[in-house]
């Protein structure tokens, strides 16, 4: 058992924040020693982790006591769903910092960059954002990381299994020459779109809509695609495209 103080300097958060942590009902310690001082188990010491990686990752602490408390909590789950966010973010700082270099170069050069391309890499969540604002209070990346906090190794395989399944049929249409507009494309389409919201977040198609134009502008989803069959990336979003039009013209 640790005291708050060790903790504290263990962790590197301040004694006062371990006692808002506990206030909160956060990180309730353990025990308690005969003077009521706090002791913190190694079992707080993980929920501190966990609570500190959501913090790292923006998350506020309402958000944090809902994910942390979740009945299908899994701790490997969590440090998984964590460890992608960091991922995702790291690819985003890459591409920012891949812009400034050649920002950089242009001006150490005394070039003009071209203004097509100057922004590529300044943000490219621009369709996330745009989604975000049209649909209110929808926060699609923290609802996926809620939900995919709590699934197991099975349900991990269920999500990849199926996922890899639709890749395989849009590959399997694309190579057999079958439009992206054909009625088989827009079913694969909207079986993509049932993944999304079954698994992570609600997804419209209209939401869908926006992913698509994501996936050619985001070179994290257009590099995973292209590996798996080129001009495959442009197939799918037609099909997401053609699939949401479709169902706006029979509303």
């Amino acid at each position: 058992m640790k005291t708050v103080g060790e903790v504290s300097a263990l962790a590197g958060v301040t004694v006062r924040t371990l006692h808002h942590y506990d206030e909160r009902g956060l990180l309730s310690p353990t025990g308690r020693t005969g003077s009521g001082y706090r002791l913190y188990s190694p079992s707080d010491l993980k929920r501190l982790q966990e609570i500190l990686g959501w913090r790292a990752l923006g998350f506020s602490l309402a958000e944090i006591g809902e994910l942390i408390d979740d009945v299908g909590h899994d701790r490997l789950s969590v440090l998984r769903t964590q460890r992608e966010l960091v991922n995702t973010e790291l690819a985003r700082l890459v591409g920012l910092a891949r812009a400034l270099d050649r920002a950089i170069a242009t001006v150490e050069h005394g070039d003009e960059q071209e203004e097509e391309s100057m922004f590529n890499g300044f943000d490219p969540s621009q369709y996330e954002d745009e989604a975000r604002e049209r649909w209110g209070d929808t926060d699609a990346y923290k609802e996926s990381a809620r939900r995919a906090s709590g699934y197991g190794e099975e349900q991990r395989r269920e999500i990849s299994a199926e996922m890899q399944e639709i890749e395989r049929r849009f590959i399997e249409l694309k190579r057999s020459g079958s439009p992206a507009n054909s009625e088989q494309a827009l079913g694969v389409a909207e079986r993509a779109r049932l993944h999304i919201d079954r698994w992570f977040y609600p997804c419209s198609r209209e939401m869908h809509r926006a992913l698509g134009e994501m996936y050619i502008a985001d070179p994290r989803f257009t590099n995973r695609y292209e590996a798996l069959e080129p001009g495959l990336t442009a197939y799918v979003r037609s099909a997401i495209v053609a699939n949401a039009s479709g169902a706006e013209a029979h509303a």
